[in-house]
């Protein structure tokens, strides 16, 4: 009969020879490419070089994570993280790129999520998934925003501004692209903390709803309406997008802004999110749609399972359609498309940005959120700044037109109006 103690150390020491040559064919492929300034500290105690002086220490606590890291993702990487398997010292970025470098090494196969593409996105899920990122705790936020709390990709003329400076050129870019004139009603779809509506109040004179799912941005929203003495004019609403029809009527609406929303929206939901701004819109309104795409024509995810990370950690039923989807879907609901420009360089140094704030704050971000929400946070932020440097994804705004009589836009023959 077999002695079980003695089979279980002999799969244990078999396991472990093979996890070990794993490890050294990582390290050896690696190194023969030039290296990476990398050390990975083993649990006993032992080192194992990937060629260069390291500048990055990753520490492993778990000896079980091990024969992930014989072949690793970024998605097992990122996990390994964030469950505290591992702990890594260094300057972030510079672990976002090795581990970018040992997931190509490792030659894992990326798993294709499938699973998202079928979710219902119904409305209390959505609600949920929005809760799940957003309802963090505003103070959190706060540590590593700007000023305005704007969560979206800001816009940098030179590359030169600071975070406050770019968002606010983010949120001028959006106004004049929509045209805003003093009087006309504006809905922004996903209006966060209420940076847009405010802006677009103060200093274009208009009429401003937004709405969102988040109830942490909800009451902050409108605390800031109220500081700014701007209740006859600015209004934010904890409402889904598919519920504004019936609350504000169809055409109710001069322009319509959406600004980093439609990620949550879903592929099969596409055709009723943008049926349902055409409504809210009027006849030869325009609409200006602000997200990220997917950087592959199938959506298929890209990054060497970094979309599986997001949407476990961070971003969940959160689904990247590419550009020629977002311009077919809008077009069949009867949108112009005008303008289509891509801001992928803007929202690396953006999420640059934030990710050096974070860092700065991490003992006061400690006392906010859990370690491992924080770590999520972490290599998230730094994550995605890599990943659009990279082009794995891409964000676009598209500005169109609402044609339904038929005739020209009311727009102008040309687009030198925007950067005036």
């Amino acid at each position: 009969m077999w002695d079980d103690g003695l089979l279980a150390r002999a799969t244990r020491k078999v396991v472990g020879k093979a996890v070990g040559q794993g490890l050294e064919r990582l390290a050896d492929t690696i190194r023969a490419s030039g290296g990476q300034p990398l050390e990975l500290v083993l649990p006993d105690g032992s080192r194992l070089s990937f060629g260069l002086q390291p500048r990055v220490v990753m520490t492993v606590r778990d000896p079980d994570v091990l024969p992930a890291l014989a072949h690793p993702t970024l998605a097992t990487l990122g996990e390994a993280f964030v469950e505290g398997r591992i702990d890594v010292d260094g300057d972030i970025m510079d672990i976002i790129a090795i581990a970018e470098r040992l997931a190509a090494a490792g030659g894992a196969p990326v798993t294709a999520r499938v699973a998202a593409a079928f979710a219902r996105h119904s409305p209390k899920q959505d609600r949920a998934d929005i809760k799940h990122h957003y309802d963090v705790g505003n103070e959190f936020y706060r540590l590593w925003l700007d000023e305005r709390m704007v969560y979206s990709c800001a816009y940098f003329p030179t590359g030169e501004e600071t975070i406050e400076a770019a968002q606010v050129a983010k949120l001028d870019h959006i106004c004049r692209k929509l045209r805003l004139q003093a009087g006309e009603r504006l809905l922004d779809i996903g209006c966060g903390w209420g940076g847009l509506i405010l802006h677009a109040a103060r200093h274009y004179g208009v009429r401003a709803v937004g709405i969102t799912l988040s109830d942490n941005q909800h009451a902050r929203a409108r605390e800031q309406i109220a500081a700014a003495g701007l209740e006859d004019r600015v209004e934010a609403l904890l409402l889904d997008y598919r519920e504004a029809p019936a609350r504000f009527g169809d055409g109710a609406f001069d322009k319509v802004s959406s600004i980093g929303m439609f990620e949550h929206v879903g592929l099969r939901n596409l055709p009723t999110y943008f049926g349902t701004v055409r409504r809210l819109l009027r006849d030869r309104g325009l609409f200006l749609n602000h997200g990220i795409t997917s950087a592959d024509v199938d959506n298929r995810p890209v990054g060497s399972g970094a979309s599986e990370f997001i949407d476990k950690y961070v971003f969940p039923n959160g689904e990247l359609p590419h550009l020629h989807l977002v311009v077919r879907e809008m077009s069949a609901q009867n949108f112009e498309v005008y303008d289509v420009e891509s801001l992928r360089p803007h929202y690396a140094k953006t999420l640059a940005h934030w990710s050096r704030r974070l860092e700065a704050q991490i003992e006061a971000a400690r006392k906010l959120v859990s370690e491992k929400t924080l770590r999520v946070w972490r290599a998230y932020l730094a994550g995605c700044s890599y990943g659009f440097a990279q082009g794995w994804m891409n964000i676009y705004q598209v500005l169109a037109s609402r044609q339904e009589a038929p005739g020209l836009t009311e727009l102008p023959l040309t687009r030198a109006w925007m950067y005036r």
